[in-house]
């Protein structure tokens, strides 16, 4: 009986382990998940129970002298389970009637544990952010890599790695030169071709479209062979300032989410936890997409490399592209370091930071009215009395070198020029929340 109980403590201890990984679990958790944890703990505590009222009559069984025949009848109540869940295998004495019990409770949590399952592994597919080079990268990396390594090595793009990280662009510094390179050189071909086309063609707005060029073909070189050295050149520039103009929008973003944040971090540290066990919190929530890539590299930074969380919190804090988000770890870690109270540190910053974020959008609503002001100037108003002057130029037999056809085609293409124009500075200035 005693290797009964040893086996039923055993059992026991192998469950609680299992409700204490399901309870840590609660903290990053949503509703839905929530629920199915908190119904899989009940079912295991309740097996707990059914186990532990198997050990008085365990315990009764125990005795240096010789058992009488009566005692047998406490042998018949009790009945040896023998239940394997996942990889965990349970070996314990229960009662008979408590049998059925038993495994429908531990049924329940089975089949819960690989629902639950299921969406752990979704998450893990999530933040797999770090992919290996493929299709066009792949392709530039073969023609381009020995290339722009030697570049690098020379002392070239010293500042494209920096801008990158703070970009948080899953790409080396190598690689993203050599897919430079090899934008820009396929934009030379295209306006070779395109020089080539316009060297023998003439291009119309009326149909046909094109007509075979009838002049000096010198002349016409003259005019179009800058097309082949400035669209190279435009290409590999924009490509190499797109890390700083993806880093300002970054930052942008990242101050969005920072008050709210920060605010979050202020309740929980309320509670007296652990500052790194806060940092996982809002690393692992879903609420903050483009701030948790940045709390992901201090956790990164601490449980990879083996850093203090000062240390992680002023490395971090000059490879992240917001200055806010700077200042909050280079505060945050001269707090720990004087050991100052980083609950109330949270909550200063926190007010610091959601009255900045109300001028903001202060800013962004009397800028909204601006161009909206503009908006109905250029785009209603400017067309119809462009329309008007038209007509009275046709009726008055004005010519002014455009047929009506072209004039239609000019106008609508301005107009939508200018409303992708207006689009898009909108949605880069509209604030997430």
């Amino acid at each position: 009986m005693i290797e009964d109980i040893k086996k039923n403590i055993v059992g026991e201890i192998n469950i609680l382990k299992e409700i204490s990984i399901y309870a840590r679990r609660i903290e990053t958790a949503d509703s839905t998940e929530r629920n199915l944890l908190l119904t899989t703990i009940n079912s295991l505590i309740d097996s707990i129970k059914i186990i532990n009222a198997s050990i008085p009559n365990l315990v009764a069984e125990i005795s240096l002298a010789r058992k009488l025949p009566i005692i047998k009848k406490r042998k018949e109540e009790l009945e040896k389970v023998h239940y394997i869940r996942g990889e965990a295998e349970l070996k314990i004495t229960i009662r008979k009637r408590d049998k059925l019990r038993l495994l429908k409770e531990l049924g329940i949590s089975e089949s819960l544990m690989k629902k639950l399952k299921k969406k752990g592994r979704k998450t893990v597919k999530e933040y797999n952010e770090f992919k290996a080079a493929r299709g066009y990268s792949k392709l530039a990396n073969k023609f381009f890599l020995n290339y722009s390594n030697g570049l690098i090595k020379k002392g070239y793009f010293k500042n494209l790695s920096r801008e990158l990280q703070k970009a948080n662009i899953d790409m080396l510094s190598h690689a993203y030169v050599a897919l430079t390179f090899m934008t820009s050189f396929l934009a030379l071909i295209f306006a070779i071709a395109l020089a080539v086309f316009l060297l023998f063609f003439n291009i119309n707005l009326e149909w046909p479209m094109a007509t075979l060029y009838e002049g000096s073909y010198i002349i016409r070189f003259l005019k179009i062979f800058w097309i082949p050295i400035v669209a190279p050149f435009i290409t590999f520039c924009v490509l190499y300032l797109y890390p700083v103009t993806e880093k300002k929008a970054l930052a942008r973003r990242i101050n969005q989410e920072l008050p709210f944040s920060v605010i979050h971090m202020s309740a929980v540290s309320g509670s007296g936890i652990q500052p790194s066990e806060i940092f996982r919190i809002i690393g692992l929530s879903k609420e903050y997409p483009y701030l948790r890539k940045e709390i992901r590299k201090v956790l990164n930074q601490i449980n990879l490399y083996g850093y203090d969380l000062v240390t992680a919190l002023s490395n971090t804090a000059s490879n992240t592209s917001s200055e806010k988000l700077s200042e909050l770890f280079t505060g945050l870690a001269t707090t720990i370091n004087s050991g100052g109270d980083f609950s109330e540190f949270f909550a200063k910053r926190a007010e610091t930071l959601l009255l900045d974020y109300r001028l903001e959008r202060q800013k962004y609503a009397k800028t909204a009215e601006t161009l909206m002001d503009i908006y109905i100037s250029v785009v209603i108003a400017a067309p119809m009395v462009l329309m008007l002057f038209l007509i009275i130029l046709t009726i008055g037999n004005f010519s002014i070198g455009f047929s009506t056809v072209q004039l239609t085609v000019l106008i609508i293409s301005v107009i939508a020029v200018i409303n992708v124009i207006f689009l898009m500075f909108i949605h880069l200035n509209q604030p997430t929340y």
